[in-house]
């Protein structure tokens, strides 16, 4: 029986052996209270197994009676491995109440004042988080998403914890893109009416994914080309450019949040857009510094068909969707062949901008990483730390990290000078700016698109 049961095996748990047994004669065997050494010792284990094969078939009161056995019999030997196998058999069963309480039971968080990086602590922190994570991914799937951003929001709480233990990307193998489907399907559904929150009293972001991406920045990031192409169709679905503003006259209606991207000519603007909205053409790229010479605002999400309303006039029914927001790229300074007087008026504009418009969520200033902040950064820092309300955030972001290392990789995939970035910090703490976050990034190798989208989300939340 031990053999045919596959001790040591973390994912597939024969079933054959119990459904060619009788039922009855299995469970007086391994519920009878035996000595500690039957089977080597090795009978909550045996127990755990007996649970989910009932589960599988659909024995809800065999895996109750095993899971009871065990948790009064045999504690001191429950392993999280185990126990998260048991929580994905009741969660197939539809059983989310019991898997609870098994989860706060057996996979509680470390106590605290105990190491985290203890291989104790990094099992159960690894199987709650997976089992966490079946949780989301079933509810968003069954089309709950209440218990579903629950489950997002108490894996944001154990990230931090699961950074500091020293758990890998590999030993977590966290199924990040299995719950972006989720979550984008489920979104899908309530966008249409056909999904209906059940849980009044938790509040759900504009775009459930954002409760995956929210916990997925507390993780470990593998970049992972697969995860963040779902991530960017999922939360930018149509986009369509409405207008290049000269003046604060030329500027579309404040009914959204608004990101704004900033930065000296050729710092890589236009190639971080493309980047973080997984689009080769959102914004014009050109290897020409200063072509962008006007505020172009880009709708995401906004309702289908606008470009026709945008270009012949038209008037189309419908409205943008909740987590409709703009991306604005504003002109580069410094480098842009354009006379002084332009570059006057771009900063005339900019400063009334920041300061009046208050859909602004968060501006993104961009900074190369080879060289660090120039003079014109730190016109733009200085102007921001005089013009931007409180209520929007800035962020400093560095671009072109992959160019400081040699042949970069998924593996490299960029990095800064440490006398660059003490530099920077000291003329952010020059120009006001000196709490500001700073995030480094690559459109080369997609380094820093999770940390971004972090921000961005700020604006189609408002």
């Amino acid at each position: 029986a031990i053999s045919r049961l596959n001790l040591f095996s973390t994912k597939n748990m024969p079933l054959s052996w119990l459904t060619v047994c009788k039922l009855v004669p299995a469970t007086s065997f391994f519920l009878k209270k035996k000595d500690e050494t039957f089977a080597y010792g090795y009978r909550g284990s045996l127990l755990s197994r007996l649970a989910v094969a009932a589960l599988h078939m659909s024995n809800n009161e065999l895996a109750r009676k095993a899971i009871d056995v065990r948790r009064l019999e045999h504690r001191a030997s429950m392993m999280p491995m185990e126990s998260a196998a048991i929580i994905r058999g009741l969660l197939r069963v539809g059983n989310t109440t019991d898997a609870l309480t098994l989860l706060n039971d057996e996979l509680s968080l470390p106590l605290q004042g105990t190491p985290l990086d203890s291989h104790e602590n990094k099992e159960k922190l690894k199987h709650r988080a997976l089992s966490l994570a079946s949780i989301a991914s079933r509810h968003f799937f069954e089309g709950e998403p209440c218990m579903a951003v629950k489950s997002c929001d108490m894996l944001s709480a154990i990230g931090p914890m699961i950074r500091e233990s020293g758990l890998t990307i590999d030993e977590l193998a966290m199924p990040w893109t299995r719950i972006i489907k989720g979550a984008t399907q489920c979104e899908s559904g309530r966008r249409s009416g056909s999904v209906i929150p059940c849980m009044p009293e938790v509040e759900l972001p504009c775009n459930l994914v954002y409760a995956v991406l929210k916990a997925m920045t507390t993780f470990p990031s593998d970049n992972n080309d697969r995860t963040y192409e779902a991530l960017s169709n999922a939360l930018v679905r149509r986009t369509v450019f409405v207008t290049g503003a000269v003046g604060m006259s030329g500027l579309p209606m404040a009914d959204r949040g608004e990101a704004v991207f900033i930065g000296r000519s050729n710092v890589g603007k236009s190639s971080l857009v493309n980047m973080i909205t997984n689009r080769k053409s959102l914004a014009f790229t050109s290897k020409t510094p200063g072509k962008t010479q006007q505020f172009n605002f880009f709708a995401i999400n906004d309702k289908p068909g606008r470009e026709k309303e945008i270009r012949y006039g038209d008037v189309l029914p419908g409205e943008k969707d909740h987590d409709s927001f703009y991306i604005v790229d504003l002109p580069g300074f410094g480098f842009a062949k354009v006379p002084d007087k332009v570059k006057q008026e771009w900063g005339d504009f900019m400063r009334e901008y920041l300061m009046s418009r208050k859909t602004v969520r968060v501006v993104f200033h961009l900074v190369d990483a080879r060289h660090g902040p120039i003079d014109e950064d730190m016109r733009i820092m200085r102007e921001v730390g005089e013009s931007l309300p409180k209520k929007a955030s800035y962020v400093v972001v560095l671009t072109k990290a992959d160019k400081n290392v040699k042949g970069a990789s998924s593996k490299n995939q960029g990095r800064v000078a440490r006398d660059v970035m003490e530099n920077l910090r000291q003329t952010m703490k020059e120009n006001g700016v000196g709490n500001a976050p700073v995030i480094l990034t690559s459109s080369e190798t997609k380094l820093g698109r999770d940390d971004v989208w972090r921000y961005l989300s700020l604006a189609a939340e408002l």
